[in-house]
């Protein structure tokens, strides 16, 4: 990469994505001219971005925007950081027609110093670091997709180069979908939501967020139970709501049909002994080779076929499988709903027929952004959702759980990322509301991360982050049966 830069760590991919979003954004105007282009949502390896334009975008758009961003980077220009008061950049930007962006600064501390980084003339708050120069982003990818492009750039497993191409067509239509739930909220960007906070409205927004949601589940279980699926296979990444999805997926088949019989993977870890070694020399408990697949797949067969099945329960304390305890058979019509990290690779579920299965992906795709130019970022979200419940659940500090959180990701890029354009649906377990929710929860926690801590720079740039996020002090009105519940708990 240009200037010797490497992508050793999520927050340098955070650094050089940023860097490249402002560089693109630049670029894009002034092959464009001030057309109101929008950086929408992660997607494909890279971020989908949308404009509105008097007509479509041609491939001829395409190679002239992506040649621009190779002239900025081959010209090395300083990226300036420009240092402004709150209101004072909140008049610039409402000069320019960023309705979004001075509205969030208005709800700061018109005193307030906000950072702006400006190439050559181009000025953008990026709200996160970006890098000293256009040199550092060298490698990029601009292609055509649906209705806008997707800027595919290298991360932190694949530094040196834009990662293999894979159509998240899915994931796509689930964002689709969060578009037309932000029109039913009203609620665009992050100062929209600030807004209904301070007028004393977070109880309906949080009702109305948690409406749509409920609402999709049932969606589903029409499908499934329409369908006339046998089984039912749940996967996402961490902290994406899995197990209370899963538990409210049954419930409402449970009304449409019959109650499901409902099964997780653990149960079916091979005996301690056999558990694969990775290559940090530790056991493997994450990799597909750790589940008994043999037998998974035996006693998901028999029991689609009406057999009787000794289920297993595993008993970590000796690190073995314990039968006799859980004998079964599905009834006449019974569907069958499996949750675990695996779930969508077909070597779990290879004795079953592919009609007869239907996959659910999960993750919470952030349903707004910051303003036009910023997102939230997926990963963020789990992050925060993550720390709380460590906390809350294992008395985990905050610092534990940022220690933990590239390994974390580094296992999903392997055993869940890749499966999920193979999902016959995508669920977004994010509501809108949750990181003005979970700040009140979370900002304690990182700030008490001391200076000398190897994740100080990591909690730091996250409590910055969230400041731009209205408390939302009281759970009082978030149900029971929501999935954020899953981290910050029951109510009292």
């Amino acid at each position: 990469m240009g200037h010797g830069f490497m992508i050793k760590s999520i927050e340098d991919e955070r650094a050089y994505h940023n860097t490249a979003v402002l560089i693109y954004l630049k670029a894009f105007r002034d092959v464009m001219g001030e057309t109101d282009i929008r950086i929408g949502n992660s997607l494909n390896q890279g971020y989908f971005t949308y404009a509105h334009t008097d007509r479509p975008l041609t491939s001829t758009d395409v190679h002239k925007i992506w040649n621009r961003m190779e002239a900025i980077v081959g010209q090395d220009i300083e990226i300036v950081i420009e240092h402004d008061t709150a209101a004072h950049a909140a008049e610039r930007w409402r000069a320019v027609g960023c309705k979004e962006k001075a509205e969030l600064l208005e709800g700061r501390d018109p005193e307030e110093i906000v950072e702006i980084a400006n190439i050559d003339g181009y000025r953008n708050c990026m709200y996160s670091r970006v890098l000293p120069s256009t040199g550092y982003v060298d490698v990029f990818e601009l292609r055509a997709y649906r209705n806008g492009l997707l800027l595919r750039l290298p991360n932190a497993l694949s530094p040196d180069e834009v990662p293999q191409y894979r159509d998240d067509d899915k994931l796509y239509d689930a964002f689709a979908e969060s578009k037309r739930m932000r029109k039913h909220t009203g609620i665009d960007y992050l100062a929209d939501l600030n807004k209904q906070i301070r007028e004393g409205n977070s109880d309906e927004v949080i009702r109305a967020s948690e409406w749509l949601q409920r609402r999709q589940i049932e969606y589903y279980a029409d499908m499934i139970v329409r369908q006339e699926k046998k089984i039912v296979l749940i996967a996402g990444p961490s902290s994406s709501g899995k197990t209370t999805t899963a538990k409210r997926l049954c419930e409402a088949i449970e009304e449409r049909k019959s109650e499901p019989l409902y099964l997780g993977t653990d149960d079916y870890f091979v005996e301690r002994e056999q558990t694969p070694i990775g290559e940090d020399g530790k056991p493997d408990f994450e990799g597909l080779g750790a589940l008994d697949l043999d037998l998974f797949n035996s006693q998901m067969g028999n029991l689609i076929h009406g057999q009787e099945v000794d289920l297993p329960e595993f008993d970590f304390i000796n690190g073995t499988k314990v039968f006799g305890k859980r004998i079964t058979r599905l009834k006449k019509g019974q569907i069958l709903v499996i949750e675990g990290i695996h779930s969508l690779n077909d070597m779990l579920t290879e004795s079953i027929e592919r009609k007869d299965k239907f996959k659910l992906y999960i993750s919470p795709l952030t349903q707004m952004g910051i303003d036009r130019h910023n997102r939230i970022s997926t990963a963020d979200a789990r992050l925060l959702r993550r720390m709380v419940r460590d906390n809350r659940d294992r008395g985990y500090n905050a610092e534990a759980t940022l220690e933990q959180w590239p390994k974390v990701r580094a296992g999903e890029s392997v055993n869940v990322f890749p499966y999920s354009s193979s999902a016959d649906v995508v669920f977004n377990s994010s509501t809108v509301y949750e990181t003005n929710l979970l700040r009140t929860y979370a900002e304690p926690l990182l700030k008490a991360i001391k200076e000398d801590s190897p994740q100080y720079g990591e909690a730091r740039r996250i409590l910055n982050f969230m400041k731009y996020f209205d408390p939302i002090e009281s759970s009082e009105a978030v149900p029971d049966y929501s999935i954020l519940r899953e981290f910050i708990g029951k109510r009292k």
